[in-house]
C-alpha cells in the first residue's frame, strides 16, 4: 500500500516517461486487481482491461455511474501505483460508460435449462432418458 504522501509525490511527478507495451500493461493490471480481493465490487469493475490510447491514456470501459464512482474513489491510488510500476508519470486513467446491450437475464427454470443445454447438450439427453420435467 502506498501512503498518501507517496501517492501525491508519484501523482505529481512528471519526470518519468518510459515506454511500455500493452502486454506489460496487462500484466501490471492483473497484479493491480489482485490488490483488491477484499473489495469484490471494485475488483469486478477492474476485471476489464483498459484500452491504451495515445499519450499513455488508459480508458476503462464500465457499465454504469456506480462503477464510475467506485473507480473515482480509488483513482489516485490506481494511477500512482501504475505510474510507479510502469515508470511513466504521464499515465492517466479515464472511464467510459459502455452502452452495450446486456445479456438477457435468465429467470425461469426452463430458461436456465435451455442455457445449460447450450453449454452441455448431454444434459438434454439425461432429461429425456430419465423423463425429467420442471412441473
Amino acid at each position: 500500500m502506498i501512503s498518501a504522501k507517496q501517492q501525491h509525490e508519484i501523482y505529481t511527478n512528471s519526470d518519468e516517461s518510459e515506454e511500455f507495451t500493452e502486454e506489460e500493461l496487462i500484466l501490471k493490471w492483473e497484479i493491480l486487481t489482485e490488490r483488491y480481493n477484499d473489495r469484490p465490487n471494485l475488483k469486478s469493475t477492474l476485471s476489464r482491461l483498459p484500452r491504451l490510447a495515445d499519450d499513455f491514456k488508459l480508458i476503462l470501459d464500465i457499465e454504469n455511474t456506480v462503477q464510475d464512482d467506485l473507480i473515482n474513489s480509488v483513482k489516485p491510488e490506481l494511477v500512482s501505483w501504475l505510474r510507479r510500476e510502469m515508470k511513466n508519470s504521464k499515465i492517466q486513467l479515464f472511464t467510459e460508460i459502455n452502452q452495450e446491450v446486456k445479456d438477457k437475464i435468465i429467470y425461469t427454470d426452463s430458461e436456465k435449462y435451455e442455457e445449460i443445454v447450450k453449454k452441455n447438450p448431454a444434459i438434454g439427453l439425461l432429461r429425456k432418458k430419465f423423463k425429467l420435467d420442471f412441473d
